[in-house]
């Protein structure tokens, strides 16, 4: 998809990726996936020049994802070290955190691709995990029973109040008029 890297499109592209994935039942990668996409973008608007173009590419192979933002801007970028006071600088690091792997190339004489590839986690779903697919029906219906109410000691009854049947109390009535 092409767009300008404006925070607002950024969050689109966000939504857009997160969809693709679930549409791809590779819901383990959602989150990772959206950070690394976030901070290219981000990237992009930050330093890109003479404008925020760019392409966002969403590579799916059998367990892998590879995504690759192209712009217009042939400087490739730099990891920082940032010192611990910093405010930027470290959106590179995360993308390289959460990632398997992940690079920039040039892409011909006018722009580069920084992209970053992640693979599914083999973590099965808890035991507990209900399968969301199966009909309400299956579900086994939980029955309530009416508890009786506890008995309350005379001693335990505030002045005003009136103590009724097995033990129960109950507040004076008062009218919410005035007067």
């Amino acid at each position: 998809m092409e767009l300008q890297a404006l925070p607002s499109r950024i969050g689109q592209v966000r939504r857009i990726v997160s969809a693709h994935l679930r549409y791809w039942h590779m819901d383990t990668l959602i989150d990772r996936a959206v950070l690394g996409v976030t901070e290219l973008l981000t990237n992009v608007h930050l330093h890109v020049r003479p404008d925020k173009s760019c392409t966002v590419e969403l590579d799916l192979e059998p367990g892998r994802l590879t995504v690759s933002v192209r712009d217009r801007d042939p400087r490739l970028p730099v990891m920082d070290d940032p010192g611990p006071l910093a405010t930027c600088g470290r959106g590179l690091a995360m993308v390289a955190s959460v990632s398997e792997s992940w690079g920039a190339r040039p892409d011909g004489e006018s722009g580069k691709v920084v992209w970053f590839s992640l693979t599914e986690d083999p973590v099965a779903p808890p035991a507990t995990a209900r399968d969301p697919r199966r009909p309400a029906e299956d579900l086994p219906a939980v029955v309530f029973t009416e508890a009786e109410p506890a008995p309350v000691p005379e001693s335990a009854v505030e002045p005003g109040y009136a103590v009724e049947g097995a033990g129960t109390r109950t507040a004076p009535a008062r009218s919410a008029v005035p007067g």
